[in-house]
């Protein structure tokens, strides 16, 4: 369990330092194509503030499009004392419960950190799960809220949205005018016709590359919190028999939305499911099978 923490930490830290790389060499690219390094500066700066403000206010949108209804311990003592339960081996503040009236199998948290934390649960999954099974689930999801998944994935899309406003602005500044080396080399050179080429490929494909990093840091994420919730509860074969239970069932969540979607512990779509590098999720199989081998 401690080297399925580490190694999915360090694939994190690598996949951001390669997202990092990347916005820093499409800066480089778009400077020596004569736009400068003004455009990289607004488009860091207008995605942070978007970002930021997301960040602040984002767990009450998702709670609120789930239909997510908060619970106290006179509501609900079995759900309520379970996760405080946890909350108290984990070491970590209580979250606010709540319970999202459905019978899909499913489960998300989301808050900043864990003094602004919220868990919900859907009616179906506390219904269908056993004790030690409902368990796996929501260490996996405090596990999400103790690793600050959620300002880690803020973070990621920061630099995709960056990447994305950069993109944007190439293609203005081409169809409105041309940049100053355009100017400066109109037939001069082979040099500038191969750069311009690159780049105009590079800034196309950039926002493909970007999301498919945010997803693969989504992904690690969830396999970090597999690993993490079965240290929590020592008992990794309950999240394996609770994810086998969720693959089986056929009930989508009918409140999720597209911007919901990362935060559930299995994707609530189900029958229109994100397949292979656009999927937000990892196979479930692999997920049971990394839990189930863990010692």
């Amino acid at each position: 369990m401690y080297s399925q923490i580490d190694s999915n930490k360090r694939k994190t830290r690598i996949l951001i330092a390669i997202f990092l790389a990347f916005i820093i060499s499409i800066g480089i690219l778009f400077e020596r194509m004569g736009y400068g390094y003004g455009a990289i500066v607004t488009a860091v700066l207008f995605s942070s503030v978007t970002s930021i403000i997301s960040y602040y206010h984002s767990d009450k949108i998702a709670l609120r499009s789930t239909g997510a209804k908060e619970i106290t311990a006179t509501d609900d003592p079995y759900i309520y004392r379970m996760v405080e339960n946890l909350c108290i081996t984990a070491g970590m503040p209580m979250p606010k419960v709540h319970i999202i009236d459905s019978p899909a199998l499913n489960a998300f948290a989301t808050g900043r950190d864990p003094e602004h934390a919220s868990i919900a649960v859907t009616t179906g999954i506390v219904a269908a799960l056993e004790n030690e099974e409902l368990e796996g689930v929501i260490a996996h999801e405090l596990s999400h809220v103790k690793n600050y998944d959620i300002r880690v994935m803020t973070i990621v899309v920061i630099m995709v949205g960056a990447i994305a406003i950069i993109s944007d602005l190439f293609f203005r500044i081409r169809l409105f005018g041309g940049s100053q080396n355009d100017n400066r080399s109109n037939g001069g050179g082979q040099l500038g016709a191969v750069l311009a080429i690159v780049g105009v490929v590079l800034l196309i494909l950039s926002p493909i590359i970007a999301e498919l990093i945010k997803l693969a840091v989504s992904r690690k994420r969830e396999y970090l919190a597999d690993a993490s919730g079965a240290l929590l509860t020592r008992y990794p074969e309950g999240l394996a028999r609770a994810l086998e239970k969720i693959s089986a069932s056929p009930e989508p969540l009918k409140t999720a939305n597209a911007a919901t979607a990362h935060l559930f512990i299995s994707n609530p779509f189900k029958g229109r499911k994100a397949k292979s590098l656009f999927s937000t999720h990892p196979p479930l199989a692999d997920r049971i099978a990394k839990l189930r081998g863990m010692a």
